[in-house]
């Protein structure tokens, strides 16, 4: 994972770069910043603090489910869930995801999503 001087991880999986925030001010801008409205977000389930996972799409295409799969297997393994058997991962649209008012930095609602159950794992090369 080479991202040296970046807020983010990034990770190449079957072609898509694959972000993963650092921080919850590098999630923010990972979030609001980088990401595109065409692009995933994941992020794990149940108020679980982790990273936030943005999947590029520049094509705005269907992002193929290994693809999605192994980014929710990083969502899972850079949260404090690493540790469990089985983790849910939320993924929507970038552009479902918003941030409530005074809310702090990486705290976000999303709206219109998918679950998805992954073992967390650290996948992927750049």
């Amino acid at each position: 994972m080479a991202s040296e001087g970046r807020p983010y991880r990034t990770v190449l999986v079957e072609g898509y770069r694959v972000l993963v925030g650092k921080s919850s001010a590098d999630n923010e801008h990972l979030t609001f910043r980088v990401a595109q409205k065409r692009d995933l977000w994941l992020h794990v389930g149940g108020g679980t603090p982790g990273s936030h996972v943005i999947i590029q799409n520049p094509d705005g295409g269907e992002v193929p489910e290994p693809v999605i799969e192994r980014a929710a297997q990083l969502a899972a393994w850079y949260s404090k869930a690493r540790g469990a058997p089985r983790v849910e991962v939320h993924v929507c649209r970038a552009s479902d995801v918003s941030k409530p008012k005074s809310a702090p930095l990486g705290t976000v609602e999303i709206r219109r999503f998918s679950k998805y159950k992954v073992t967390p794992a650290n996948v992927g090369s750049e």
